[in-house]
């Protein structure tokens, strides 16, 4: 979970890159937020709840430099489970999903929400794929299931600065390598060029590449563009 000075940081930062009338908008959705009960689980469904009205509308109040920044606070200050994650995902459009994706390390502790993770991983969106291999990724996502996600950002041209943890995940893994490997063949032959990332991270799956640092979870701020 985060640490609660993180989240101080993103509200310091927010409210002075924002002007007076966002600032008071991001006041009074995160109050809401605040405030808001959770529906019991297993109840159908019922009127959408204010703060997610207001989640929505983050990158017309905010700009969408900072959108996702004021939606990581909303969901932060809503104390989101993973069932409202899941919905307002699901209900979301790109730019939401992106959000809430980024949201995920700084709100669940487990596994829970690897269904999301997941599903980002399955499409082509590359804002989706990058927030999608972030920490929450890097800590959760069992083995098999996270080398097939830096393959995918080397197929869908995500550099990979953005999977989190990579070096220490890396390290050693020789069944990543393989992969990585059979890839750089498989355009060889084609023709085509071989990303330099893969051979960055064929470097890193050495087991003599150095131990890395442990990394922190990462910034909160939201400099994707929304789409």
């Amino acid at each position: 979970m985060t640490d609660t000075s993180e989240i101080t940081a993103l509200r310091t930062q927010l409210e002075t890159d924002l002007g007076g009338a966002a600032r008071a908008w991001l006041d009074q959705a995160t109050a809401e937020a605040a405030a808001h009960g959770e529906r019991p689980e297993g109840e159908g469904p019922g009127p959408t709840a204010t703060w997610e009205l207001r989640f929505a509308e983050a990158g017309r109040r905010c700009g969408p430099d900072h959108a996702d920044a004021a939606r990581i606070l909303l969901l932060h200050a809503a104390h989101a489970t993973p069932v409202t994650l899941a919905r307002i995902y699901a209900q979301g459009t790109a730019a939401e999903r992106r959000a809430v994706l980024r949201a995920l390390p700084h709100l669940v502790p487990g596994p829970d929400a690897l269904p999301l993770v997941e599903d980002a991983l399955r499409t082509n969106d590359t804002s989706l794929v990058a927030a999608a291999v972030g920490p929450y990724a890097a800590a959760h996502l069992p083995p098999h299931d996270w080398r097939h996600a830096v393959l995918k950002c080397l197929f869908t041209g995500v550099p990979l600065d953005a999977v989190a943890d990579l070096p220490r995940r890396a390290r050693g893994d020789a069944e990543l390598a393989r992969m990585l490997g059979d890839y750089a063949t498989e355009r060889s032959a084609a023709g085509r060029p071989v990303p330099g990332d893969l051979h960055r991270a064929m470097e890193l799956t050495e087991p003599t590449a150095p131990e890395p640092p442990s990394a922190p979870v990462g910034p909160l701020t939201g400099e994707e563009q929304e789409s």
